[in-house]
């Protein structure tokens, strides 16, 4: 009896909720919830192929590598054997799962792999997204947290005498990573959402200089 996709998203929930993400709060079951929606949103915009995008974007990060392990940049492409090994087992239909593959090796920054196909910029638009805004600046200090790396740097927070660096500061993670995201995403729908989370954020800076008494130049991007 054939599934439908929501059937098939129990399945996919299911593995995760089995699998061990670690104590990352950044990487937990809400997260993969969130880039799922959000990868939806885009393929409805562009026109991508649901049966590529949902279980990519369910299983991106199936095999959960911390940020500070030499290992990271491989952490896609064992996230997409380890989803190729759980899809056949499900019997989810053989045809998809070169492009799922891809998509999920792909979304990657740190594995720098460009993504070739339409489903495959859409996982990655997803996830990136996830990582912006609202939602992005909680993670960042979440992520900081776990790796023992301080808010800011208070003799100089916004790096005016120093070059950024977020293995110390959790604040430097925007300009060292995180607004180049902004400027990476492939998709027109993806590129809007980013450029309104990533002025968010910008917000929020000029915020934190009022409340921790620091300069910061009229430019901080």
């Amino acid at each position: 009896m054939r599934r439908e996709m929501k059937d098939w998203e129990a399945l996919f929930a299911k593995k995760l909720e089995e699998t061990d993400l670690g104590k990352d709060p950044a990487h937990d079951l809400a997260h993969f919830a969130r880039v799922v929606a959000t990868a939806k949103a885009l393929a409805a915009d562009e026109g991508a192929r649901l049966e590529i995008v949902v279980p990519a974007a369910w299983l991106h990060d199936l095999v959960n590598v911390p940020k500070n392990d030499p290992r990271r940049s491989q952490a896609s492409r064992l996230s997409a054997e380890e989803a190729l090994c759980f899809l056949r087992s499900v019997e989810y239909p053989e045809a998809f799962l070169p492009d799922i593959a891809h998509a999920i090796e792909s979304h990657s920054y740190s594995a720098g792999i460009e993504p070739t196909t339409l489903e495959a910029r859409v996982v990655q638009d997803a996830d990136r997204l996830d990582g912006l805004g609202a939602i992005g600046i909680a993670r960042c200090f979440a992520v900081g947290g776990l790796l023992g790396v301080r808010f800011y740097d208070p003799g100089d927070p916004f790096a005016e005498r120093r070059p950024w660096d977020d293995r110390v500061n959790a604040i430097d993670h925007f300009h060292v990573k995180l607004f180049k995201t902004a400027e990476s995403l492939t998709t027109a729908a993806g590129r809007r959402e980013g450029a309104r989370r990533a002025e968010f954020m910008r917000q929020y800076l000029a915020r934190l200089a009022l409340e921790i008494g620091g300069e910061m130049a009229t430019d901080v991007s």
